[in-house]
């Protein structure tokens, strides 16, 4: 038995020896990941605590079974887990760390999961805070779309001590398929940010390797299908093909609604950059893939990431 497996037995035996019940969770931040996953944690019979600016979410999540909060605070009342999904790093500061945020009122011992996508620096200064506080934080950064969010299938990416990932485990299991505790405070984050940096080149490649074969003549499902044999196979070929009507029930084939949305591909590709550049590390690139989804979510930043095929052909959208 490893490490990680005796703190959580240890924990798990605590935790039924006091108290059978599932803890109380508050859960902040109800968009279009965050809405599915709390709906998962009442599946899974968590008692739900929501807060979120967005009345109709709100009540999305009442008709579901969680108590609707007047405010962040409001929400954290006897909550013993807080679960944050917010848009940007300036939320998390807003939520956590400005003059009523919510680490100087939480008890002691409470587990705060952050699993907003925001700059590994952030994380960092937030569970530093945290820490002095006594309170437990992860960054628990997600991939897997809406789709998986909605089919508690996402996979969820882990920064923090192993005693705190022990607790949150169980929880993130209720909402997500792939578990995986990448390292120390900030390092969910980093990891992140470089398989979407990774994601993002991918798909501008593979949308330009389609163009210049439907350009020469070539159908785009028959070149999809070779390179799918040969050594361009990539997860874009094979789950998320860019090209309009090559597969069925992607964005592609939707008129590029739904899915990831282009200016959350271009904020992710800025934080990449941005980590890049304050650790000095050189992605070429990382770097044209974020030039080229700058320009694209200009017009079309809530079309589908896959949408930046039309840069090479208008007409597709």
């Amino acid at each position: 038995m490893n490490a990680l497996e005796i703190i959580k037995e240890r924990y798990n035996n605590s935790a039924s020896a006091n108290d059978s019940s599932k803890p109380d969770i508050a859960f902040i931040g109800l968009g279009n990941m965050g809405a599915p996953m709390a709906e998962n944690l009442l599946k899974a019979g968590y008692k739900l605590s929501v807060f979120d600016l967005s009345e109709a979410a709100t009540q999305r999540l009442h008709q579901a079974g969680a108590r609707v909060a007047d405010s962040p605070k409001d929400a954290t009342n006897n909550a013993q887990v807080v679960i944050t999904m917010l848009p940007a790093g300036k939320h998390v500061h807003s939520v956590y760390l400005n003059d009523d945020g919510l680490l100087s009122g939480l008890p002691k011992g409470t587990l705060v999961i952050d699993s907003s996508t925001i700059a590994a620096a952030d994380a960092r200064m937030v569970a530093d805070v945290a820490n002095t506080y006594g309170i437990e934080f992860l960054d628990a950064p997600v991939s897997g779309g809406t789709g998986a969010a909605i089919a508690g299938n996402l996979t969820f990416i882990v920064g923090g001590s192993t005693e705190a990932y022990a607790r949150a485990e169980p929880i993130l299991e209720s909402m997500g398929k792939n578990i995986f505790h990448a390292g120390n405070n900030g390092a969910g984050q980093v990891a992140k940010i470089c398989n979407n940096m990774l994601l993002g080149i991918l798909m501008a490649g593979t949308a330009e390797a389609i163009n210049l074969g439907v350009k020469n003549g070539l159908d785009p499902k028959v070149l999809s299908d070779i390179m799918l044999q040969s050594s361009g196979r990539n997860w874009t070929l094979e789950v998320y093909n860019p090209y309009p009507k090559v597969m069925n029930n992607v964005p592609s084939s939707n008129g590029y609604k739904g899915g990831f949305m282009t200016k959350l591909m271009n904020k992710d590709l800025n934080l990449a950059m941005q980590t890049a550049s304050e650790t000095k590390v050189d992605i070429p690139m990382g770097s044209k893939a974020a030039e080229l989804y700058d320009v694209h979510s200009v017009q079309h930043g809530d079309k589908d990431f896959s949408s930046i095929i039309a840069r090479h052909d208008a007409s597709i959208l």
